[in-house]
C-alpha cells in the first residue's frame, strides 16, 4: 500500500510540473481543452421558467481550470471558450452562441469565469498548503460568490432593465440570478475541493 501510495504522488507531482514546464504548443492544446470541457459541462443544463438563468455544470470546469492550469492559462482558457462562443460555436449553455448571449443575462457570471479561474490559479500556486480540502473549500467559496456571482447579478439587473424596463428589487434579483444556484453551486464547489486533493502536489 506505502509503495503504491509513493506512485500516486510521484505521479501526481510529475503531471502537475509537466503542464507547467510544457511547450508553447503544448499549452496551447491544453487550453483548447479545457475551454471544450467547459463548452462540454456547459451542455448540463437545468432550465429553470421563473428565471432567465439556467443551472449548469460549466462552473465546475472553471474552478478546476484554475487548479490544474494556474492563473494563467486557466483564465486563457476561459476567455478562449467565450470568445470561441461568440464567434458562433454552440457551446454555451443548451447549445447556444453568438454575442447576443454574452451580451445577455448570463454575460457576467462568464465574465466571473475568468476572474475566479485567476483567483483560483494564483491561490494554489503561490500557497501550497491552500490545497488541502478545508482550505480549498474556503477558496472555491469566494471564487464562486465574489468572482462569479457578483458580476453575474450586476449585469442579469442591467439586463433586467433593458428588457423590463425597471431595476429589480434586491428579492427579485436573488430569485432569479442566486439563490436557485447555491445547492448546485456547492456541489460544484465541494467536487473541486475534493479534485484538488487528488490532482494537486502538496
Amino acid at each position: 500500500m506505502t509503495n503504491m501510495m509513493d506512485f500516486y504522488y510521484e505521479k501526481r507531482k510529475f503531471v502537475f510540473k509537466r503542464i507547467y514546464e510544457s511547450s508553447n504548443i503544448e499549452k496551447g492544446v491544453i487550453v483548447i481543452l479545457m475551454a471544450c470541457f467547459t463548452g462540454i459541462m456547459a451542455q448540463v443544463v437545468i432550465p429553470l421558467y421563473w428565471s432567465p438563468v439556467p443551472i449548469t455544470g460549466q462552473t465546475f470546469a472553471v474552478l478546476v481550470s484554475g487548479l490544474i492550469l494556474g492563473r494563467k492559462l486557466g483564465p486563457l482558457s476561459q476567455l478562449l471558450y467565450i470568445i470561441i462562443g461568440v464567434l458562433g460555436v454552440p457551446w454555451f449553455a443548451d447549445m447556444s452562441s453568438g454575442l447576443n448571449i454574452f451580451l445577455g443575462s448570463t454575460g457576467g457570471y462568464m465574465i466571473g469565469f475568468v476572474f475566479a479561474s485567476i483567483f483560483i490559479g494564483y491561490i494554489s500556486e503561490k500557497y501550497s498548503k491552500s490545497r488541502n480540502i478545508k482550505k480549498m473549500l474556503i477558496v472555491m467559496l469566494i471564487a464562486n460568490y465574489i468572482c462569479i456571482t457578483l458580476p453575474g447579478l450586476f449585469v442579469l439587473a442591467i439586463w433586467y432593465y433593458l428588457t423590463v424596463g425597471n431595476l429589480p428589487d434586491i428579492g427579485t434579483l436573488l430569485i432569479i440570478g442566486f439563490i436557485p444556484f447555491i445547492a448546485g453551486d456547492m456541489v460544484k464547489i465541494i467536487g473541486a475541493s475534493f479534485f484538488s486533493k487528488i490532482l494537486l502536489p502538496k
